[in-house]
């Protein structure tokens, strides 16, 4: 039975949360189509509650000019406050807005664009930016553009109001990648959101921001806008959560690298889940989490499409046979091999090696070790690749000067494809296959590793190799194997 107690279907509520992506309010036209579903789906549904991310590129915009601000370089701040300015100015001057409206959101730009520019003369001045300041800053993109689509909607007579995130979905103090409590959350939206609800009222959430229990912004991570409408559909008890981007669902690979790439009808969260980890631009890793527990299903759908059915997610398995369901690339990426004779039978050298990689802040992203226990290789970020191998060389200084280790090297320049499916449980066969595919194109793969829930298989390739290795996986197993 789904568990759904201290949402607020104690209420009578099943809203439907949907969000909208930096490209569905990335210009004046995307908002226009973007109040349009809005409006529409209001007529046919009923409650909705809208997550609103920033425009698409200025977040970058924002944190660069933080950074500048930080560095001492004053012409490159201003610079960048100049063009957020001009792009939300623009696009005011574009939205269907009486006279004064257009006054009121052009009044509000200037005043946070004014904001941001005693924030970075603020850290000029110390010279330094720190976390908890870059949450404030990165912040404001969301603020602007919620208030944008709320006085559109206004104009249109559609009841709505501005939530700032910060007000509702409460976090730790783990400043740029905060953790949602969910207690304090659910209070904060049986406050601010569910009478606004009960009044017809559609609540305009800015997306990505958080703040903690004393008030201090935070922010859920770069793509967050995916996470707060999961959070909001879980503490809401919301009958569905729908996120509207540029494309028409979650494709079966990079269709910048596949031509054929197609629309996948349905997925697991389970899939969607490595296919997040494993590189995919789907959605913000944790958004399945809150969505899984409660048996909400999710769906992915096209701004500029939107009659197009899009891809649904949810807990119903919809497993075909051996079937993979797509291919993904994780790419920057570097293979470190820790190797020596004397590493046989040596308790403990796995895990001071994974130590030492952990003292650097540095993600193991794929794991691989030889049966006769004499190496191991993982792959790390290629950023980290330099400070791992240092921290390496420390730990295991005295294995490396006895002879234990033979050496630690380092493969750069390469990248993880990784193929996913629920399909692929318990199916003999499927790494046959694959490797068949690659081997038809004389690809070479330099390590594997498959995860203990079969749901996909992961391969080390050159760089140069990785666009052949998707295709033809795309074309031999997912198409050919249907």
């Amino acid at each position: 039975m789904t568990d759904r107690k201290d949402t607020n279907t104690d209420f009578g509520l099943r809203p439907r949360v949907m969000k909208f992506g930096g490209t569905s309010v990335g210009s004046h036209e995307a908002m226009i189509q973007s109040v349009h579903i809005i409006k529409k789906q209001r007529q046919e549904w009923g409650q909705l509650v809208v997550v609103v991310s920033a425009m698409n590129g200025i977040t970058n915009l924002l944190i660069a000019c933080a950074k500048d601000a930080a560095m001492g370089n004053q012409e490159g701040y201003t610079n960048g406050i100049a063009l957020i300015r001009m792009r939300h100015l623009e696009t005011a001057d574009n939205l269907p807005l009486c006279a004064q409206s257009r006054e009121e959101v052009k009044a509000m730009i200037q005043e946070y664009v004014d904001r941001l520019y005693n924030y970075c003369v603020s850290i000029q001045t110390m010279g330094e930016v720190t976390l908890r300041g870059m949450d404030t800053i990165s912040s404001l993109g969301e603020r602007i553009n919620a208030r944008l689509i709320n006085k559109l909607l206004l104009e249109q007579a559609i009841p709505s109001k501005t939530i700032d995130g910060d007000q509702i979905i409460v976090t730790d103090a783990n400043f740029q990648n905060a953790n949602p409590l969910r207690e304090a959350t659910i209070k904060k939206v049986n406050a601010l959101i569910v009478p606004l609800l009960r009044d017809n009222v559609v609540p305009i959430v800015t997306g990505f921001i958080s703040g903690t229990k004393e008030g201090i912004i935070t922010t859920l991570g770069r793509g967050g806008s995916d996470y707060t409408a999961a959070v909001l559909g879980d503490t809401l008890g919301a009958q569905e959560v729908w996120t509207w981007t540029d494309v028409d669902g979650v494709m079966t690979a990079d269709p910048s690298v596949v031509a054929d790439a197609k629309v996948i009808s349905h997925l697991t969260f389970d899939e969607v889940s490595e296919m997040a980890y494993f590189g995919a631009k789907v959605l913000h890793p944790k958004t399945m989490r809150p969505l899984m527990k409660k048996s909400i299903p999710l769906w992915v759908k096209n701004t500029f499409n939107p009659s197009f059915a899009g891809t649904l997610i949810s807990n119903e398995t919809r497993e075909i046979t051996g079937h993979v369901t797509c291919v993904t690339t994780i790419k920057d990426v570097s293979l470190l091999t820790v190797r020596g004779k004397g590493m046989l039978g040596v308790p403990g050298v796995a895990a001071r090696t994974f130590s030492a990689v952990a003292k650097k802040d540095a993600s193991v992203l794929m794991i691989s070790q030889s049966s006769s226990e004499q190496s191991i290789c993982f792959v790390i970020p290629s950023r980290d690749e330099t400070k791992v191998i240092q921290s390496l060389n420390n730990e295991l200084a005295f294995e490396l000067s006895r002879g234990d280790v033979d050496a630690i090297n380092a493969l750069s320049n390469v990248v993880i494809i990784t193929a996913i499916g629920a399909g692929m449980r318990h199916t003999p066969g499927v790494s046959a296959k694959i490797f068949s595919a690659l081997g038809k194109k004389n690809i070479n793969v330099i390590a594997i590793a498959q995860g203990s829930s079969e749901y996909s298989i992961s391969m080390v390739v050159a760089e140069e190799e990785a666009n052949a290795a998707v295709q033809q996986i795309h074309t031999e197993v997912i198409i050919n194997g249907e």
